[in-house]
């Protein structure tokens, strides 16, 4: 927007060491006049499409609006972080724009419209340009495999394109945890059952797969690393490979399933060799007749004291590691995730050939700051080379009835997971709210889906900045209006929290929102999390001793994301600046 020349002036009084004498007078700081992107509020994320989840440098990405016309005057502005990179004007509703060759970047689109001199953002999106999809995962799940219309898993996939979903984990899709596809003179079978007797088919199975890869997301097929039905001595399963709860192999270790469940689980031992070959030969199967591009393996968290068959004792979170090596060896072009449950096993997991670390979430990790931990102590983990996915079921007690996600629950969940560079598994069919991921009875109201494709498109155009690298660090800052209690991560209830991270050339910081929060526990198992109120026009200060040459803000909450850059003014290390608005999550960038 075209905007008059406006100048913020502020007193910088006795802040953070710099407390001027009795009889100095008070300093006045102008803040110049600088090129300001300051987009109207007014926007729509939800009738822009991109035709894929991610793509590769160079490739052609394909723009379709839900309307007939494009507005008079619209122009598209492509940016990279805040850097415009191209920009033109669509000859129609549908139009194309080649990506840049870099690889691994975030970009975001700029629907534009000139109204009398004032622009106008009409839409928002981002693209993910890049070679690898692991580099960034956004991890959605299918756990419906019944006869399904084309057109529905059509709508299905055509949704979680929207929300970027590079990877979709089929959840339950198999038979017998054992013998996952059964086969029939040497067939597939057109249908099974999974283990809690629905009837799976193999034409739905199928059609999920190329619907995803038109897309560009990966299939991953779901299974547990070390899982037995009751009959699997039938299928060739030996007693020697089990799991036993005590020292003298009488008693199996098992996870117990009643009716409609079609069998127990029983617990297998991963690093036992003859079950590690006897799986590569299911596995390999699986990879034969379905087009699956990888392992999502599932784990049942600590089992206490166990034992294998000769009577001894076995340290189960150190067996996994084994075991993912052993079905990346036999199929070395496949992508293996595991989920640590509550961390259980993640060092050994993160050490093993995974392609990125998941964790599914529970008590009594249930702060928001666990949430952080988490994701930090896997970036350890892994190096700084493996990205994290949560699985972590907010609003789980509502999920027991039919009912609507809390928006805030949601987004505040998200906001922290986000800043602090993890992703969150939570979109499929529906959105999750239970680990029995079929369970739909929870639903998200049109505001919060609306909501949450702005979240995850922020994700998409600064995974550069969320989740490339950097090194979370302190800041100084403080509010010079005091219209907001600003905090280190973290925060508790009333605060604004601050999470910062060094980048080369960069500080960001993330200011999340926790001003009038209800709770800090991130499941919200009532649903009583409330929307914080706006904070607008808020002067703060940053002590910085480097060089500022600018400073950029974005928010999913405001605009789509789109950057806006700031006025500012530095004197000595005191750098002062207007945020123009907080809601749940705004990312302010310094740029030196």
């Amino acid at each position: 927007m075209h905007l008059s020349r406006i100048f913020f002036v502020f007193m910088v009084v006795c802040l953070l060491g710099s407390c001027k004498k009795e009889d100095e007078p008070i300093k006045e700081v102008l803040i110049p006049d600088v090129p300001v992107n300051d987009p109207a509020p007014v926007y729509s994320n939800t009738f822009i499409y991109t035709d894929k989840a991610r793509y590769e440098p160079g490739d052609k990405v394909t723009f379709t609006l839900d309307r007939k016309d494009l507005p008079t005057g619209a122009l598209v502005r492509y940016k990279h972080l805040n850097k415009v990179v191209e920009e033109s004007v669509p000859g129609s509703a549908n139009w194309t724009w080649t990506l840049p060759a870099d690889d691994f970047k975030g970009y975001v689109a700029e629907l534009v419209v000139d109204k009398d001199g004032d622009e106008t953002i009409e839409a928002v999106i981002a693209i993910d340009a890049s070679t690898k999809w692991t580099k960034f995962p956004r991890y959605g799940f299918l756990s419906d495999y019944s006869q399904i219309e084309e057109q529905d898993m059509d709508a299905v996939i055509n949704n979680l394109n929207r929300f970027h979903i590079n990877g979709i984990q089929f959840y339950d899709w198999h038979n017998k945890h054992h013998q996952p596809l059964p086969i029939e003179n040497g067939q597939v079978a057109s249908s099974w059952k999974d283990i809690i007797n629905k009837d799976v088919y193999l034409k739905t199975v199928e059609s999920y797969i190329k619907k995803a890869h038109e897309h560009n997301m990966m299939a991953m097929y779901y299974n547990l690393v070390y899982g037995a039905w009751d009959d699997a001595a039938d299928d060739g399963v030996d007693r020697h490979w089990y799991v036993y709860k005590d020292n003298n192999h009488s008693s199996m270790d098992y996870h117990p399933l009643s009716s409609p469940f079609l069998s127990n689980l029983y617990v297998l031992d991963p690093s036992n060799s003859d079950w590690q070959n006897y799986y590569q030969s299911q596995n390999k199967r699986v990879y034969e007749f379905l087009d699956f591009d990888g392992f999502h393996m599932d784990q049942l968290g600590d089992r206490g004291v166990v034992y294998n068959y000769d009577g001894i004792n076995i340290d189960l979170a150190q067996t996994f590691a084994p075991f993912i090596n052993a079905m990346k060896e036999g199929n070395s072009e496949k992508y293996n995730v595991v989920n640590a449950v509550n961390q259980y096993g993640q060092l050994g997991i993160a050490s093993a050939e995974t392609d990125f670390l998941y964790t599914e979430v529970w008590n009594p990790n249930n702060q928001y700051d666990d949430l952080a931990s988490i994701i930090r102590q896997n970036d350890v983990y892994g190096g700084g080379l493996k990205n994290t996915v949560l699985a972590a079921y907010v609003n789980y007690d509502l999920a027991n009835n039919q009912g609507f996600f809390n928006t805030p629950s949601v987004l505040m969940t998200n906001a922290v997971i986000f800043a602090f560079g993890g992703s969150h598994l939570e979109l499929g069919e529906h959105m999750l709210g239970k680990e029995y991921f079929p369970n739909n009875n929870l639903k998200m109201r049109p505001v919060l889906k609306t909501a949450l494709i702005a979240y995850y498109d922020f994700l998409v155009a600064y995974q550069n900045l969320l989740r490339d690298g950097g090194k979370f660090n302190t800041v100084t800052l403080s509010s010079l209006d005091n219209k907001m209690v600003l905090s280190n991560w973290p925060a508790g209830k009333g605060d604004v929290a601050i999470v910062a991270k060094k980048m080369a050339g960069r500080q960001l910081i993330s200011l999340i929102n926790l001003s009038d929060a209800t709770t800090t526990e991130w499941r919200d198992n009532a649903g009583i999390q409330v929307a914080p109120q706006k904070l607008k026009n808020a002067k703060l200060l940053l002590k910085d001793s480097q060089k500022v040459k600018s400073i950029w803000a974005a928010s999913p909450d405001v605009a789509g994301g789109s950057p806006r850059s700031l006025k500012f003014a530095q004197e000595g290390e005191n750098v002062v600046f207007e945020l123009p608005e907080l809601e749940y999550w705004t990312m302010i960038v310094v740029e030196y």
